[in-house]
């Protein structure tokens, strides 16, 4: 079976199993749910961040990317815009990760896998946080500070070069991690290390986002033993992304939801 209808057989299950408010019993899950997931995307809000995206979007120069990220060892020339189309989250889910970032109060966060930086600039809206974003391809970075110094961002650090060597490294300075956003390595091995490595960081208000855990047979995989860890309390799948908490008065609950 190729991703591509694995990901269409996905997506029918996840739509037979998601449940919405009417089916949480958690007053946790209720009203993160009703609070910050379902909750439409309101264009006006975010109107500075969509503007950049809109000139990504619309840019057609070609650069040179190593995507370490989808296993290609080549370097591959690609528009900016085909890049941006396929890699950028939707309006809603980024806004969906900003209220998450607001809802727990997460002022240290570390996003894998930064592309032109528009998740960033989401994840970096309270001035108070601290965004520290990683991104293995040297041109697609190059866009990234560019896209954050035409929004006036102060409070982001962008971190180049393999992610296997520079989380590591990172990780060593850091004592708590209070968000994590995965969206650097869309394969099996890769994703359960940087799990692994961000595990030892996080505290019981910690929440980890894992993108594209549909995406792939492997991403399936990945999601499926990450979310069974000892250490992951609950976890929320929106079919684009997966949310793990780590506060152990949750008692192990799983929850699919509608969007």
């Amino acid at each position: 079976m190729t991703d591509y209808f694995f990901r269409i057989r996905s997506f029918i299950s996840w739509w037979l199993e998601a449940v919405d408010e009417h089916s949480l019993h958690s007053p946790f899950f209720y009203d993160l749910y009703t609070r910050q997931i379902k909750p439409p995307h309101a264009p006006d809000t975010y109107a500075h961040i969509e503007s950049l995206r809109k000139k990504l979007l619309a840019d057609h120069r070609v650069i040179a990317v190593h995507d370490l990220g989808s296993g290609d060892q080549h370097n591959t020339s690609r528009k900016i815009s085909a890049i941006a189309r396929r890699s950028l989250s939707t309006p809603r889910y980024s806004a969906i990760y900003a209220r998450i970032a607001a809802h727990f109060n997460a002022l240290n966060i570390v996003e894998l896998g930064t592309s032109f930086g528009v998740n960033t600039l989401y994840l970096a809206e309270n001035p108070h946080a601290h965004v520290t974003t990683f991104e293995g391809a040297p041109a697609v970075a190059d866009i990234a500070a560019l896209t954050f110094e035409f929004a006036g961002k102060k409070n982001i650090d962008l971190i180049t070069g393999n992610i296997d060597r520079t989380l590591p490294a990172y990780l060593q300075r850091v004592r708590k991690l209070d968000m994590m956003f995965l969206d650097a390595n869309h394969r099996l091995a890769p994703t359960l290390l940087y799990f692994e490595l961000l595990l030892k960081k996080v505290h019981e208000r910690s929440v980890m986002i894992i993108d594209d855990i549909h995406s792939s047979r492997e991403m399936h995989r990945a999601w499926e033993q990450i979310k069974s860890n000892r250490l992951v309390y609950a976890s929320a799948d929106l079919f684009r992304c997966g949310m793990l908490f780590f506060d152990p008065s949750l008692n192990k609950q799983h929850v699919i939801l509608q969007l």
